[in-house]
């Protein structure tokens, strides 16, 4: 698996064609809805639900990296709540409408599953090419950076304030010297490991990009101290 996920980074540290794109919507079952749930079909209401797009390849069902550890780390920390999960339904491949799909199946899920349960908040969370896929769906575009894609789609300003964290990791964009600003910049950790060559430019270190296990207390804290 190490071998297969140093493989993805090294393919994304050299980089990924892009291209603008009107993606189709993916279809989706979260992680806490019945299995013959609809595409895109609310789960039964938490408090909290953690929203997470994988890195690309990633296996896990969060993410084997980030997703699945801030999850586990986020129980321990959030007490007298209750937690659930959604596993953003998209490829994760190197394909030019992975990231596309991602942005507007999170955009999907969230909007379905506020609306379902109004008082449910949420924490965003992406790594790598998920990062991407979170960032577009904040209002903040990765076309330009590896495995992007222009925006297709926009978390509502209803939404928004049920929106308490978002945590990203490896994020492609700061690579080209860009980080989420506006509404959302008080409300987001933004981890990029030293030499990471994701979201340091020029940086040469592709086991730094497969690090991030190692943040998960440390982002799962900043997500629980906001909610």
């Amino acid at each position: 698996m190490r071998i297969r996920l140093c493989l993805a980074a090294l393919s994304l540290a050299g980089g990924a064609g892009l291209a603008t794109l009107s993606a189709p919507s993916a279809t989706a079952t979260s992680t806490t809805a019945a299995p013959n749930a609809a595409p895109n079909a609310a789960a039964a209401c938490t408090d909290v639900e953690v929203v997470s797009a994988r890195g690309t390849f990633e296996p896990g069902t969060l993410g084997f990296i980030v997703g699945d550890p801030v999850f586990s780390a986020l129980k321990k920390k959030v007490t007298g709540k209750s937690l659930s999960s959604y596993a953003v339904d998209y490829p994760a491949n190197l394909s030019l409408t992975s990231a596309a799909q991602g942005n507007r199946d999170l955009v999907n899920h969230v909007q379905s599953q506020a609306a379902a349960c109004p008082n449910q908040r949420f924490v965003l969370v992406g790594y790598s090419q998920g990062a991407n896929v979170v960032d577009n769906s904040i209002g903040i575009s990765s076309a330009g950076a590896v495995v992007g894609s222009p925006i297709v789609a926009t978390l509502p300003a209803a939404v928004e304030p049920k929106v308490a964290a978002v945590l990203l990791f490896g994020n492609p964009i700061r690579a080209l010297g860009k980080s989420v600003t506006g509404t959302y910049q008080s409300r987001t950790l933004d981890i990029c490991a030293k030499g990471d060559p994701v979201c340091e430019r020029g940086g040469g270190d592709t086991g730094a990009h497969l690090s991030y296990r190692d943040n998960a207390d440390e982002a799962a804290t900043f997500a629980a101290g906001r909610l």
